[in-house]
């Protein structure tokens, strides 16, 4: 099959690359905050998705050291190989490493935000930065982030990839917190029959948050279908119930991360899961803006976007999601009515003992 994906790359065309925006470091004690975004994603004003509008929020206050980047945005047919295949989500991951390694400095905070294509690109940095390390300023530059991720990449616990990150990296560094919008297994749009051309070229080193991180969140879609959208969550065992919240909402893979395509009507169910995950990391110490929450009005009642609309039904493969397979997960009370609510736990009538403990 690699014969017909050329051919497919000459009939098309394939460019790389992507659009950062990232604002200059505040003084010392910095919090970082990368945001990563969904394919097709857009900063163009009302069809932004709910990481782009909350990039737009913090960047009004300048109170933080932030990185956004879009994920694949749709530019015609002849970029479509690139849709398809996910290209450049590993130099995605190694641009927002590179921008902490240039600014961090013990003492710092770190943030990690992303929905889908996003989501799993800052989990994958911060798997990068708890197994490898983070490049001290001295030695941040593009070929050591290659030489950085070739390590995380093929063997992290190789004694070579460990003197590695002895030599040049921070000792421990801490993430306060990931916070994520309804990961997918498919880094790529696995377009019936043609996505099979493509080959598989990222996948997780692990599927639980590492010890680095203290704090993890994730907003998850109990409507969604579409086996192209399988949804990847992490698997604490049980373990780390305490610092890790993974709670299903009402709405479809698009609404989790307000990725609405011009359906304004559906923005305040969208902000639903938003208004959970910016309460969470407001609660672990990400500074927000006092009026934050007028920014985005909830209703859960609000219309979905829906598994049918724009490319939904070439996409025919489908099952219903299986909830409460990790001892993390919780149902939110805005979908107390929803099918799937007699087999989860409502998170918001969680008692004290299950509440997250929150690290000194």
């Amino acid at each position: 099959m690699i014969w017909a994906r050329d051919l497919l790359y000459r009939l098309l065309g394939r460019d790389g690359g992507g659009i950062t925006r990232a604002t200059d470091p505040p003084p010392e004690g910095t919090t970082h905050v990368v945001l990563l975004d969904g394919t097709m994603s857009t900063m163009q004003p009302g069809y932004e998705t709910s990481i782009g509008l909350t990039y737009r929020m913090l960047a009004g206050e300048n109170r933080h050291c932030l990185y956004y980047e879009p994920g694949l945005e749709w530019r015609g047919w002849r970029h479509a190989p690139e849709i398809m295949a996910g290209v450049g989500i590993n130099h995605q991951i190694r641009r927002a490493y590179l921008f902490l390694a240039e600014r961090y400095r013990p003492g710092d905070r770190i943030f990690l935000l992303g929905y889908s294509r996003g989501a799993y690109g800052v989990r994958a940095l911060a798997g990068m930065i708890d197994r490898i390390g983070l490049l001290r300023p001295e030695f941040a530059g593009e070929e050591m982030v290659l030489r950085a991720y070739g390590h995380y990449r093929d063997a992290p616990l190789h004694p070579q990839a460990r003197r590695f990150a002895a030599q040049h990296c921070h000792s421990g560094t801490k993430i306060t917190a990931v916070g994520v919008l309804d990961t997918v297994q498919a880094v790529g749009i696995r377009w019936p029959v043609l996505w099979r051309v493509f080959p598989k070229v990222h996948a997780f080193r692990s599927h639980r948050l590492g010890q680095s991180v203290q704090y993890g969140f994730h907003a998850m879609a109990l409507d969604e279908t579409r086996k192209a959208y399988a949804l990847d969550r992490w698997r604490t065992r049980g373990a780390r119930t305490e610092t890790v919240e993974q709670v299903w909402f009402r709405g479809t893979h698009g609404d989790l991360g307000g990725q609405l395509n011009g359906r304004h009507s559906g923005r305040p169910l969208a902000n639903v899961p938003l208004v959970w995950m910016l309460s969470r990391l407001q609660d672990v110490g990400l500074d927000l803006p006092d009026d934050w929450r007028d920014h985005f009005p909830t209703d859960h009642d609000a219309p979905s976007v829906g598994n049918w609309r724009g490319f939904g039904p070439v996409f025919l493969a489908r099952s219903r999601r299986t909830v409460g397979e990790d001892p993390s997960e919780w149902i939110h009370s805005s979908a107390s009515g929803h099918r799937a609510a007699a087999r989860l736990r409502t998170w918001d009538r969680r008692p004290a003992d299950q509440k997250i403990s929150l690290m000194g």
